[in-house]
């Protein structure tokens, strides 16, 4: 029997942290969803100018910190897939399992959904649940379906972690304790 509605996060989660874990959370407790899947970017192509971690490093920090979650499987379809890792690719896939399938984004991301791959088809496919970002409006994009998840914003970025040198002790403050380990394995 398909899946009636899944919600699908994806990102590059380089490294994923507390405000992932929040959205999560709050995106399962609306009770829209039957499964959340989180996608981790094989390809980020939207980072190509950025040094990111490896997809498998990438997918076992995602691994660490949302399997345990209420709702939420993480899938390595993007990894998997040779090139770019498209949304509207995975969309199509996902939308083989499940009736309908509602994109997870942040507020800050909404405004350039029109810029994604293939935008006016994903458009066509999706609703986008909009989890609020401190200083992000959360508006929808001109002709798309979207809705806000309900939840305090997180002010938290993997850019920040990613340039903010800081130890054992001070990362717990920001990401999964599951998730520390990997990532400072990674920084050696």
């Amino acid at each position: 029997m398909p899946i009636r509605r899944l919600g699908l996060f994806g990102g590059t989660f380089d490294p994923p942290h507390n405000g992932h874990v929040a959205a999560l959370t709050a995106a399962a407790a609306t009770g829209r969803f039957e499964v959340i899947e989180v996608t981790v970017a094989g390809d980020p192509y939207r980072k190509s100018e950025q040094r990111v971690h490896s997809a498998a490093l990438r997918l076992a920090m995602a691994t660490a910190a949302f399997e345990h979650l209420d709702l939420v499987r993480v899938s390595d379809r993007e990894v998997n897939r040779p090139g770019p890792s498209y949304t509207i690719d995975t969309v199509l896939e996902l939308l083989g399992e499940a009736q309908q399938v509602d994109l997870l984004i942040g507020a800050d991301l909404a405004p350039q959904l029109g810029s994604w791959h293939r935008a006016e088809e994903l458009r066509g496919l999706v609703s986008v649940g909009v989890v609020p970002r401190p200083g992000a409006p959360s508006t929808a994009p001109v002709g798309w379906e979207c809705y806000e998840i309900p939840m305090e914003p997180v002010d938290l970025s993997s850019t920040f972690l990613r340039e903010t040198p800081l130890d054992s002790a001070h990362l717990r403050m920001f990401m999964p304790d599951d998730v520390i380990t990997i990532y400072q394995s990674a920084a050696q």
